[in-house]
């Protein structure tokens, strides 16, 4: 049996409560129509689309023209909440896209992978603040999830990991910043910049509480 369902039973029989995370929000793009934006989504700019391919549906960043574009979804929220989604991108020769998950709004904390430098970054607005090395691979699907939380006090701590779809996901957090802001009420985001010349791919987004 799995170890974190043994332990949450014993935490039960005695007597302690276990919180379980709640799902705000989510979404794989089966029920979505072809060629069309949902309709919950706000779209900043870029010719988002949903998709349909290998049986399966995602919503599709063309690979023209390039520059950044961003997305948003879910509920607005403030702290205590992760982002999670799926990502596919490839490389062109020496031409890389770019592409993220974001937290608190435009102007909120993004988690970038970054493959030009070999690594994820974590932005604050369009500023990139901190950033760990990365093995990304093309033409793969990479999952992502980023996560806005209280650490004590007037202080915050942004939280990301990535990982590619056949891995097991991290045990622990990869890229961290302490901030002393608090961070401003936003939606979640979506931001691709196909560099690369090639289409951005985004499947299995979720919005939850820690």
């Amino acid at each position: 049996m799995n170890k974190s369902i043994v332990l949450l039973t014993v935490l039960a029989l005695w007597g302690f409560p276990v919180l379980a995370a709640t799902t705000l929000y989510e979404n794989n793009f089966e029920n979505a129509t072809v060629d069309q934006v949902p309709a919950d989504f706000l779209v900043l700019d870029g010719d988002f689309a949903v998709k349909q391919g290998d049986g399966n549906k995602y919503l599709e960043l063309p690979g023209a023209p390039l520059d950044t574009f961003g997305v948003l979804f879910g509920p607005t929220t403030n702290a205590g909440v992760q982002v999670s989604a799926r990502i596919y991108g490839t490389g062109k020769g020496r031409r890389y896209p770019r592409f993220g998950i974001g937290l608190n709004g435009p102007s909120g904390y993004k988690l970038r992978v970054s493959p030009q430098i070999n690594a994820i970054e974590i932005y604050k607005g369009d500023e990139s603040i901190t950033n760990v090395p990365f093995a990304w691979k093309s033409g793969t699907w990479t999952m992502l999830k980023l996560q806005v939380r209280a650490a004590g006090g007037q202080d915050w701590k942004i939280e990301g990991k990535a990982w590619g779809q056949s891995d097991p996901e991290p045990a622990d957090w990869m890229i961290a910043v302490d901030e002393k802001d608090a961070p401003h009420p936003g939606r979640a985001s979506l931001w691709g910049a196909p560099y690369s010349g090639t289409p951005i791919r985004f499947d299995d987004l979720a919005l939850t509480t820690e």
